[in-house]
């Protein structure tokens, strides 16, 4: 498994990559990997608040449909309409297909190192 160490990580297995005072939200190589080929994902709006630890949306596989919670509390500023189009980007680079960008954050889950998410995971 693959945990860059320039993120931070969730218990509920989602990454968060600032970027200035926003942030990126998408789910981790360990997450894509247990619920197989992505078929569909379902976002917030631009300009939807999401709160951390409650679901911002869910992502379709073959084997289930999961929910995604966010790691931050903020706005919605962008969605990646690329996986609108094609959620089985999340497989080939869970890291790389981010889901939404957040902005006026103002309160995170309890995010993990990736040394931390790791042994979390016990990988």
């Amino acid at each position: 498994m693959n945990f860059p160490a320039e993120l931070k990580y969730s218990k509920d297995d989602e990454w968060v990559r600032y970027d200035g005072d926003d942030a990126y939200v998408g789910i981790t190589d360990y997450a894509q990997s247990e619920l197989g080929d992505l078929v569909f994902v379902n976002f917030p709006e631009v300009g939807d608040e999401v709160t951390a630890g409650e679901p911002l949306g869910d992502v379709e596989s073959v084997k289930a449909v999961a929910d995604v919670f966010s790691p931050v509390t903020g706005v919605v500023l962008e969605i990646n309409e690329d996986l609108l189009d094609d959620a089985s980007l999340i497989n080939s680079d869970p890291y790389g297909s981010w889901f939404i960008k957040v902005g006026s954050i103002s309160e995170t889950d309890d995010l993990m190192s990736a040394d931390e998410y790791a042994e979390y995971r016990g990988q």
